[in-house]
């Protein structure tokens, strides 16, 4: 089945995406399931759970003192703030599973910091390595050759803020019905995608000045 593993909803301030919109775009995407990821929150996850036809992971894109990191498969919110250790044992505390998003992206503030990454490394079950809002593709392919260094598990996603680009970066994987049939799986998946187009960014952005000055707009 293809997964979506890195998905924004209108929860996270720079997006607009409503829960029935991603639902139609999974389904025209054909996509098996999805996770969704917004920042520093948990309940749009919950609530697209609640509603979708199809099976959603919870998860959080989770600041933490040094950059940011995924957790999976989530029963409870996890506070920004923390530091990387505390940030992956309270995932680990819920049965999660813990992936680094765009790790070399020098483009974006909230990337995990090196030492932070290289300090972490042995503790995370997988490595984003095609993450489609990362505008320099040569560090996408630093991250793959990081996740082969350290020999951790590859994966994809879209990192998707609205409609269009969900399911344009995705992994393949055997059917799971939970975080240890899915880790059990995850050895033998496989990730495929391709870089978003970067008007993309500019969604993202007027989200997130729309929300600052007029509070929630209209969703998408």
């Amino acid at each position: 089945m293809r997964v979506e593993l890195h998905c924004h909803t209108l929860v996270s301030k720079d997006s607009l995406m409503s829960y029935d919109a991603i639902i139609r775009r999974v389904q025209e995407r054909g996509l098996g399931a999805l996770a969704i990821t917004d920042h520093n929150k948990i309940d749009g996850a919950f609530e697209l759970a609640r509603r979708a036809p199809f099976p959603v992971i919870i998860g959080e894109e989770i600041r933490t003192r040094e950059g940011e990191i995924i957790g999976y498969f989530l029963s409870e919110w996890i506070p920004p703030g923390l530091t990387p250790e505390e940030t992956i044992a309270r995932i680990r505390g819920q049965g999660g599973l813990v992936n680094i998003p765009h790790p070399f992206d020098s483009l974006r503030h909230s990337v995990i910091k090196r030492d932070a990454l290289h300090r972490i490394a042995e503790q995370v079950d997988m490595i984003e390595v095609l993450n489609a809002r990362v505008i320099m593709q040569g560090e996408n392919r630093q991250a793959e050759q990081f996740a082969k260094q350290i020999g951790k598990v590859a994966v994809a996603g879209s990192d998707a803020h609205i409609p269009f680009e969900i399911g344009i970066a995705t992994i393949e994987i055997e059917p799971f019905t939970d975080a240890a049939s899915f880790r059990e799986n995850l050895s033998r998946a496989t990730w495929h995608g391709h870089i978003g187009p970067v008007w993309t960014h500019v969604f993202s952005l007027g989200a997130t000045w729309r929300k600052k000055l007029a509070g929630t707009p209209r969703q998408i």
